[in-house]
């Protein structure tokens, strides 16, 4: 009946990892920042149709399993009346994410506070998989491919800034994002010349 359906309709939370961080095109009710257990950010999966072609594919973000990591994002909590909109656009953001999770995130302070959140993962069964690589291939992959949604460098700075921004450190990430800069001839992260 309808107190069934009405509980295991429970509101949508989604976690972003990579671009979600710090561009949300979508209505929310509510984002919170935290962080997920057991998983690492890796930049396995190739982009042939946002920051590369299908001759030269960008790499972004997938999850790779990894006991005693954590990785930081932004869960956002999307409301009932928004679902229907925002669902399929997301599925179609994240459609070469092949595997769905749903994992509990956590705060800045550890205490769980969203269980039963959507995780977009990008598995070796994924159509673009790349898999891993050296910082320095990554690094000069990402600083010169681009595609329809621009540079592949800018999707990299950007969640790097945005992680700066948050008050997180991500060793991994700001390595490669130095890493980045210095081949693009670009002022290091947080110099006063900077522009931001």
């Amino acid at each position: 009946g309808p107190a069934v359906s009405g509980r295991w309709r429970m509101v949508q939370w989604v976690f972003g990892y990579g671009s979600l961080v710090w561009r949300a095109d979508f209505p929310y009710q509510a984002r919170r920042l935290g962080y997920l257990q057991g998983w690492e950010r890796v930049w396995w999966q190739g982009s042939t149709d946002h920051r590369g072609t299908p001759e030269a594919p960008g790499r972004t973000v997938t999850l790779h399993r990894k006991e005693g990591a954590r990785v930081w994002g932004m869960a956002y909590q999307i409301g009932d009346a928004d679902e229907a909109q925002v669902l399929p656009q997301l599925e179609y953001r994240e459609k070469q994410y092949d595997l769905r999770v749903r994992e509990t995130v956590y705060s800045v302070d550890d205490a769980p506070i969203v269980q039963d959140c959507l995780v977009y993962v990008a598995t070796p069964k994924s159509a673009n998989y790349l898999g891993p690589a050296s910082l320095q291939e990554l690094a000069q992959t990402i600083a010169t491919a681009e595609g329809p949604s621009g540079p592949n460098h800018e999707y990299c700075l950007r969640l790097a800034e945005a992680m700066r921004s948050l008050g997180l450190v991500d060793e991994g990430l700001f390595e490669l994002e130095a890493e980045i800069r210095s081949i693009l001839q670009l002022a290091p992260a947080g110099s006063a010349d900077n522009s931001s």
